[in-house]
């Protein structure tokens, strides 16, 4: 359409203006005002937090041969196996002859870099244990490119924590935050030095609290963009306090995949003081193996609901055996606090000192008991306890067909038991049916039916008799060293 008078046509764009409302370029800067007003501005925190982060890198001293070729691999091979120098090497202690080879020298190569952040103005840095592992020599630059060789107080890899100290005073630090306050939702950022690069920052908002994916922390995940070289550095909330340690990612390519992890500062910061003052971690332990209740395991034993962790096994002469604990039992509380799932258990456990006693209760039978347990230390390494090889399978009555449940057992022997260290029993010959869907197989050793003790095999097969085909049933079974709890639902009836 044409219009031969300007004011006609600026007439006719009014109209359409009033009619059709703002234009697209009114509607995007509304919106960006909109967005703008919502989001936070972290250009101040970064600011204020940045020079309190650190790059961290870690060298290590490999050997540069020096010689003919292959001289040096002669000269190791003629000490070790006659105990004496290569034909032909000057005495220990004679100059070296002009254009003589030199013997192998030692040249400090990088290892790798990560990220850190102080803590004190007196040059303490907190950083992940994997960062400065199997360093030879750390250093610590700050964004302002002064460089520290630092000093490792000490690492405790079941947290991948470790704490640094560098020789300066008046350093910035960042503030520690309450990690317990963190909640889901909120806006965080990272600063760090991702594949090298200082002082980069992202930021993002965490995603879920207490993320289960090691025995003694609880992971805050978030969405920040975490890369290799960011482990180690600071996690911020909007008021500028540290609340965790960037640690790991979860990535199938080795790279940053939308969800990252860090160390809970609160737990940091306790591990971060016993290596000041100890150089080390001190845990305690009651020498149990553990499980997670399942729904179906609660309701078949009375429990109500799920929560609690369920012993597996009990270590031979152990804190948990000396305080009466049996597989099979439920730990609810441990010195007062609720067990909600497995994994509170050993946090618990480890943050109390050794040789305290505290009060246990358990879940056994459909009734709580309560029973005293001394916590003993923790071993530093964790020594693994030698694996016992499987005893032979005893002669049994013959088989016959399996019982509802799907099952066949025999008795045991008093040898057997003993060698086992039960007390009672029964050795499944054959599972099909329930028994065999649920994961029973022959050699399993059948310990209790719900709240009943399995005595021999003909009491089990009563027992099974008298099972409401309406409800699950609970089997407690031994398999090696791990005792568990299996659900099962009674089907036809075979063995009368």
């Amino acid at each position: 359409m044409t219009f031969r008078s300007p004011a006609l046509a600026r007439a006719v764009v009014m109209a359409a203006m009033l009619v059709l409302g703002p234009t697209v370029a009114e509607v995007s800067h509304a919106q960006a005002a909109a967005t703008s007003y919502n989001l936070p501005d972290f250009t101040d925190l970064v600011e204020k937090a940045s020079p309190a982060v650190v790059n961290i890198r870690t060298t290590e001293r490999v050997r540069q041969r020096g010689g003919a070729p292959g001289d040096d691999e002669m000269a190791e091979f003629f000490r070790r196996f006659f105990g004496v120098p290569m034909p032909g090497a000057p005495a220990p202690g004679t100059p070296p002859r002009r254009n003589q080879p030199q013997p192998p020298q030692q040249e400090e190569q990088s290892r790798g870099v990560g990220s850190g952040f102080i803590i004190s103005a007196d040059g303490y840095v907190m950083t992940n244990a994997h960062v400065v592992a199997d360093a030879e020599t750390i250093y610590v630059t700050l964004p302002d490119k002064r460089e520290f060789k630092a000093k490792l107080i000490g690492s405790d890899k079941r947290t991948d924590v470790a704490l640094l100290k560098v020789e300066a005073t008046n350093l910035p630090r960042l503030p520690l935050g309450d990690s317990e306050k963190v909640r889901a939702g909120e806006w965080v950022l990272a600063i760090g030095s991702p594949f090298g690069l200082d002082n980069s920052v992202t930021a993002g908002i965490v995603s879920a609290k207490g993320r289960d994916t090691g025995d003694y922390v609880p992971f805050i995940q978030t969405d920040v963009a975490v890369n290799p070289g960011n482990s180690g550095g600071p996690l911020i909330n909007l008021r500028g306090e540290v609340i965790g340690i960037n640690s790991q990612i979860y990535s199938r390519s080795g790279g940053y995949m939308g969800i990252s992890f860090a160390i809970p500062i609160d737990e940091a910061m306790r591990v971060s003081e016993q290596l000041k003052t100890a150089g080390r971690v001190t845990r305690g332990r009651i020498a149990v193996a553990i499980g997670d209740v399942t729904k179906e395991v609660a309701d078949s034993l009375g429990l109500g609901r799920a929560r609690g962790a369920l012993v597996g096994s009990v270590e031979p002469g152990g804190p948990a055996e000396k305080a009466g604990v049996e597989a099979g039992d439920i730990i609810l509380k441990f010195n007062g606090r609720d067990i909600e799932r497995a994994s509170d258990l050993p946090r618990m456990v480890g943050d109390t000192k050794p040789g305290a006693r505290v009060p246990l209760q358990l879940w056994r039978k459909g009734a709580t008991r309560e029973v005293t347990i001394t916590v003993a230390e923790l071993e530093p390494d964790g020594k693994a306890r030698a694996s016992r090889s499987a005893a032979p399978k005893e002669d049994s009555a013959q088989a016959s067909k399996p019982n509802a449940l799907g099952l066949v057992v025999n008795d045991l022997p008093d040898a057997r038991l003993k060698e086992l260290k039960l007390k009672s029993g029964v050795e499944v010959e054959l599972a099909d049916g329930p028994a065999l869907r649920a994961g029973i197989r022959p050699g399993d050793i059948i310990l209790r039916l719900g709240d009943t003790d399995v005595t021999n095999a003909r009491q089990f097969n009563e027992l099974v008799r008298g099972l409401d085909k309406s409800r699950i049933a609970a089997v407690f079974v031994r398999r090696g060293d791990a005792t568990q709890v299996l659900t099962l639902r009674p089907g036809a009836t075979a063995n009368r």
